[in-house]
């Protein structure tokens, strides 16, 4: 299945996508959060939509997208997981994965606008797939991790890097910034992405290509970023795990190039759709 949330901001309404289109779910009653994934609710809802999904209406094309989750318990992120994104920011390959985490706040929709903050000078792109959690996970074994995985989403993971990096190395004031983490289209489960760990990713801006890579360049697999992370915090069901970015950001750039009002992002995964973004000014 493909789950997506649809209309205004905080008023969202589930809906899944199908060949034909996406369709409006609201009457199964339930939205995608903690609760849903926690009580099998993507099974609850594919029996549901085989029951009910010929008496559900079309979403209107134009329909504004929000996040596919419901505002999770965390977003957590995983740096420097691929090797030439390392080597493009003179840092060195890590040894195990760094982790730091983003604000839910940052949380919205896949084609919303980038609001630019105040007295930022530094704001960057990272294309990144999104790992959801589907049910509880503590001190998983590797060799089980995907059997708590719900599904995958498209992530713009952005940052400012003078926050992130000169204002006190806290990863965390980089990356949180309100609409620095536009997720979707959709939440694609795990039937529909055939290997997770072999996805093209890509990135352009102003239609320019800055990032194109694949998940198989990982440093560290989906199947070990959740094992390992369960070593030291409990996932809970609809928590986001962002896997890192590939080289192409602007941090690595020589000269190093950052976002501006009127910069226009697009990105897309294989299996997880695209999403578009618009550079805006802080007012």
């Amino acid at each position: 299945m493909k789950l997506i949330r649809f209309g205004l901001p905080g008023e969202e309404k589930p809906g899944v996508v199908t060949d034909a289109g996406m369709f409006d779910v609201s009457a199964f009653g339930e939205d995608y959060g903690e609760k849903f994934f926690e009580t099998n609710g993507l099974e609850r809802l594919s029996q549901w939509w085989s029951q009910h999904g010929n008496e559900c209406h079309q979403v209107p094309a134009g329909t504004r997208l929000g996040a596919p989750i419901q505002r999770p318990s965390k977003i957590i992120c995983i740096g420097l997981n691929y090797a030439d994104h390392a080597r493009e920011t003179n840092a060195a390959i890590p040894a195990e994965p760094i982790v730091f985490f983003k604000s839910t706040s940052a949380l919205v929709g896949p084609n919303d606008n980038l609001v630019i903050p105040r007295n930022s000078q530094k704001t960057d792109w990272e294309v990144e797939l999104v790992v959801v959690i589907g049910k509880k996970a503590s001190y998983v074994e590797e060799k089980d991790a995907l059997n708590y995985v719900a599904g995958y989403c498209l992530h713009n993971d952005y940052s400012e890097r003078a926050f992130q990096i000169e204002r006190g190395g806290q990863w965390v004031k980089g990356k949180s910034c309100d609409t620095f983490a536009p997720l979707g289209p959709w939440l694609a489960t795990k039937e529909e992405i055939a290997d997770v760990n072999n996805l093209r990713l890509w990135l352009t801006v102003n239609g320019q290509k800055m990032q194109d890579g694949n998940t198989s360049n990982f440093i560290f697999n989906v199947p070990f970023v959740v094992s390992y992370l369960s070593q030291f915090m409990t996932l809970l069901p609809g928590d986001i795990i962002s896997t890192g970015t590939p080289a192409g950001v602007g941090l690595g750039m020589n000269p190093q190039v950052y976002l501006k009002a009127g910069d226009v992002i697009e990105l897309g995964i294989d299996g997880l759709g695209t999403s578009k973004q618009t550079a805006v000014a802080y007012k």
